[in-house]
């Protein structure tokens, strides 16, 4: 969790353990996210980061550059990154745009038990040799961790109408 936590808001609360005295998994980053934003000024969701006209970046780590073949400049893909400044200790939660506080899992907030983000992005610009990929815009801070990259499939990723 980030050190400085901001105050529980009206009908938030927090879980009665800490997470991370339960973990079940390990993880590794592939890589980072480079962005405009960090505390203070980012986009609360993808679409207004898409007004802001700001683009994104992500930088494999070495050795996984050659996990991009396959993909091209125009392609829609989906990531899976790590919010790392989040709070991990919240159960419920009150966005300032609620009056009512709602469930962490009823929530696209970062603040979870496993602070995962998932971003539907259009591929930009593709350097392969390099591991980079520029992407049309993201909603994360500068240096976010990058936990997965997976290519879009609007027909498997859009849940069917209810009958």
């Amino acid at each position: 969790m980030s050190e400085t936590l901001p105050e529980l808001r009206d009908g938030e609360s927090q879980l009665g353990f800490d997470p991370l005295e339960r973990v079940d998994v390990e993880l590794r980053f592939i890589g980072r996210i480079h962005t405009p934003w960090q505390r203070g000024n980012c986009p609360k969701n993808v679409t207004r980061a898409r007004e802001s006209g700001q683009g994104a970046s992500l930088t494999l780590e070495p050795g996984f550059a050659e996990g991009l073949t396959g993909l091209s400049v125009g392609d829609g893909i989906l990531l899976f990154y790590w919010m790392h400044q989040a709070r991990r200790d919240l159960i419920t939660q009150r966005p300032r745009h609620k009056t009512e506080a709602q469930g962490t899992f009823a929530l696209r907030s970062p603040n979870r038990p496993n602070p995962i983000s998932l971003a539907a992005v259009r591929i930009t610009s593709l350097d392969l040799a390099a591991g980079r990929i520029g992407i049309d815009a993201i909603d994360c801070f500068d240096g976010t961790p990058l936990l997965d990259i997976k290519p879009s499939a609007p027909a498997v990723d859009v849940p069917p109408a209810l009958p």
